[in-house]
Formats: structure tokens, C-alpha cells, sequence
């Protein structure tokens, strides 16, 4: 769906498809350097990374395995409840693996903090995170993130994985959404 279907449920459109598929590919043009010579696991987080883990892994001009977690700390709010949930673990043993997490969006970093703490528990040969999106005003946790496709400002965005209630995931394009849309 692109961004004319919702009409003005957008305030802006931030990143077109173009500019989504360029900059992944600089990404992943990065990541083929860094794990040319190992065996690397990609570890999906569900459901917002679908898009974001689908477009880099074709991307990818290495070979990878994928794997998937769902994790949760939002209701069908706009904010963060603070609580992490694993609602779907990984069917792989990621121990002495190269796993790079591959996220939508890095908002407070919260989940994302509980999340390496738990895969890091389980021993990886080592552990990196790709996100697509990530919200510097927003931060909480302090994450380190090895690949981040863009900052973006802290408002409500939806598109290309980024839902608001189940809606919007698959946009096209990025855009902020109208507060009309969530007040």
C-alpha cells in the first residue's frame, strides 16, 4: 500500500520505498564485509522487522540463516509499557553463532536492552543488532547499535513494518502519523 491510500493519515512522508532500498543496501553492503568469512545467524524480531528482515537478507550477498523472536512491551498504545514479554522464542541453539538482531525500530531501548541480555546469556560467538529506525530523543537504555538505517524524530511513525494497532505495517513509505488518527 503506498502512502496516497491513506490520504491524511500522514502528516509527512519521511522515506519513500527509494530511499528505504537504498540506504538497506548500504547496510548490507557493510554487513557482507563484516561477516564474509562466518557463519551468521539472523535473528528477526517480530512482527515489526518482518519487512526490514525480508528486504536485508535479499540484500545480503552472503549466506545467512534466520531465525524468529516476538517480544513485546507495548499494549495498543503509542508508548512503551515498561514490561517485556517473550511471546515466541527461537527455534535455534545460538550458542558459538554470530547473531545479528534485526529490528524495526529502536524507540526507548528497553526491550531491546532485556533482548541482548537475554541472547547473550545463551553464548554467542558474538552479538550485533541492525535496526532500521531508532529514536535518539527517545532513548532510555543505552543500546549499542553496530547498523542503524536512520535517526528519525521522536513522533508516532508507521510504515514499512511500523504499525499503530495493527495498521499501517504494510505501507510502502514512512511517514508520521496524524495524532487525529491516535488521540
Amino acid at each position: 500500500m503506498d502512502d496516497a491510500h491513506v490520504g491524511n493519515e500522514l502528516t509527512q512522508v519521511l522515506y519513500t520505498p527509494e530511499d528505504l532500498s537504498a540506504r538497506l543496501k548500504e547496510v548490507s553492503a557493510e554487513i557482507d564485509q563484516e561477516y564474509k568469512d562466518k557463519d551468521l545467524l539472523l535473528v528477526g524480531v517480530l512482527s515489526g522487522a518482518v519487512m526490514v528482515m525480508a528486504d536485508l537478507s535479499r540484500a545480503l550477498t552472503i549466506h545467512c540463516e534466520m531465525d524468529w523472536m516476538a517480544i513485546s512491551s507495548y499494549g495498543s498504545g503509542t508508548q512503551s509499557s515498561g514490561v517485556v514479554r517473550i511471546l515466541k522464542d527461537l527455534n535455534t541453539d545460538i550458542a558459538d553463532r554470530h547473531v545479528l538482531i534485526v529490528e524495526d525500530i529502536i524507540d526507548t531501548g528497553l526491550t531491546l536492552s532485556y533482548l541482548v541480555s537475554n541472547l547473550r546469556s545463551r553464548g554467542p560467538a558474538s552479538l550485533e543488532i541492525m535496526t532500521m529506525f531508532r529514536k535518539p530523543e527517545a532513548a532510555k537504555s543505552d543500546v549499542d547499535v553496530r547498523w542503524v538505517g536512520f535517526d528519525i524524530p521522536n513522533e508516532f511513525v508507521v510504515g514499512y513494518g511500523l504499525d499503530y494497532d495493527g495498521r499501517y505495517r504494510n505501507l510502502t513509505s514512512v511517514g508520521t502519523l496524524s495524532p487525529h488518527i491516535y488521540s
